[in-house]
């Protein structure tokens, strides 16, 4: 616990309001965490900060404290937050909403998905915190409901995310349109050059602010191991896999849609109680399935990375990463759903034999070695009749090649190799063709 919690601060010592403090202690928590820690009393003082902690040790109440510390019931639209995805925004407000009940503050999201007209009518009672995703903000702001120069506090949440799909240039724009003196915050799991080149670019002398063993990404709390598979054999797997550990509520994660809804409907085949999650969902549909996820009347969610990462809640205790995602950053927000606040959790990946060198990324970057685990008393599935006739087909296409090949070669006659030993004295006696010859004619004057 010691590698979250700081167990030797209170959150009164980090510069906060009696009032937020009691707010803190109504949801449970004693301790801050050690990125909590070392960000808010500098947030609090008004610090431009670039903050990096794992996923999972708490980065919400460490940029959301501050903003309800700083911001006054009489400033509209003073605090500004963006992060990459309704869920996100939908769920930092509804944590917000918690921490700042007794400060007497309004907090509103704002996201795609919604209409227009019902997040209008909220904006016109001028809120004074707005959770927003990066495209609804400056549609907002175009059509004057949404002013910049009233921002006290800017917000990057899950930065690394953004840029990875697609905001770096409204993120530019917004960032660029606050002309005034304000502070800006960063908070990332992970921290690439690039978002170093942001903060240098918006940000006055910004705080580089690390947790403790920044090195390695992932909080010791989650087991993480890998189970060899092909590609076919997946969903068999998964469902033994499902039976085999017994968890009170997991995770998969899928690369693609299509994906997420195979997996969700074989599993309901199978007796599962299963929710499906990707972007091409209804936003109310997506809000019911965090409903009952937050409720705890689900037992499994198949996900998309970007649906995903308004998920946080206590109770995941197993992530299945059923595609590996080809950016190792990727696995480290997919990951850090489990093991929250101090709690324990697994992650298992699905890896496909070409996946090798995808996997020794991941570790390298996560500085852990992930483990091979094997089920023995789980049989290989049979590959399917066309992976069978397709692997058939291949390999006497691979033997066919390889008997021509073996043909084209001029082999000499023993005699007269053996003739030819005394013209090659000491040498190599030539017994096949050159591999390449020239095919045209040298080119000469004459021609």
């Amino acid at each position: 616990m010691n590698e979250i919690f700081d167990s030797q601060t209170t959150f009164k010592d980090l510069g906060l309001s009696d009032e937020i403090c009691r707010a803190v202690e109504d949801c449970g928590f004693e301790h801050p965490t050690h990125i909590q820690s070392k960000l808010i009393p500098e947030a609090v003082k008004g610090h431009d900060i670039l903050g990096q902690s794992k996923t999972g040790t708490g980065k919400t109440a460490a940029f959301g404290l501050p903003i309800l510390q700083r911001v006054e019931k009489n400033e509209p639209f003073a605090g500004l937050a963006l992060v990459p995805t309704r869920e996100l925004a939908i769920q930092v407000a509804r944590e917000m909403e918690k921490f700042g009940a007794k400060t007497g503050l309004s907090i509103l999201p704002v996201y795609g998905g919604q209409k227009i007209t019902v997040q209008a009518r909220k904006l016109e009672r001028k809120p004074n915190i707005i959770i927003c995703t990066p495209g609804r903000v400056m549609d907002m702001n175009n059509r004057g409901l949404l002013p910049y120069n009233k921002v006290k506090i800017a917000v990057l949440d899950e930065v690394d995310r953004m840029l990875d799909i697609g905001f770096r240039e409204d993120i530019r724009r917004i960032l660029g349109s606050i002309k005034h003196k304000h502070q800006t915050v960063f908070v990332s799991a992970t921290i690439s050059p690039e978002i170093e080149k942001l903060a240098r670019q918006y940000m006055n002398k910004p705080m580089d602010l690390t947790a403790n063993d920044a090195k390695q990404l992932t909080v010791s709390q989650v087991e993480q191991s890998y189970v060899a598979v092909e590609p076919w054999d997946k969903r068999r797997l998964l469902r033994f896999l499902l039976k085999k550990e017994k968890p009170e509520l997991t995770l998969i994660f899928c690369r693609t849609k299509m994906t997420v809804d195979r997996v969700a409907e074989d599993l309901k085949r199978n007796g599962k109680d299963v929710e499906s999650l990707h972007a091409d969902m209804h936003q109310g549909k997506r809000n019911s399935v965090m409903k009952r996820l937050r409720e705890g009347n689900v037992d499994v969610i198949v996900a998309s990375d970007l649906a995903a990462r308004g998920i946080d809640v206590d109770n995941i205790n197993l992530v299945v990463n059923y595609d590996l995602p080809e950016d190792p950053d990727i696995y480290v927000h997919r990951i850090g759903r489990t093991a929250r606040r101090g709690r324990d959790g697994k992650a298992i990946a699905f890896v496909t034999p070409e996946q090798g060198p995808l996997l020794s990324k991941v570790e390298q970057l996560t500085n852990v070695e992930v483990t091979q685990v094997a089920y023995d008393d789980c049989e290989p599935g049979k590959p399917p009749e066309k992976i069978r006739q397709a692997r058939a087909k291949e390999q006497a296409a691979a033997d066919q090649h390889r008997e021509k090949k073996s043909r084209s070669k001029i082999q000499l006659p023993d005699a007269e190799a053996q003739q030819d030993t005394s013209k090659f004295p000491g040498g190599i006696v030539p017994v096949s063709g050159p591999k390449k010859r020239l095919g045209g004619r040298l080119r000469t004057r004459r021609s």
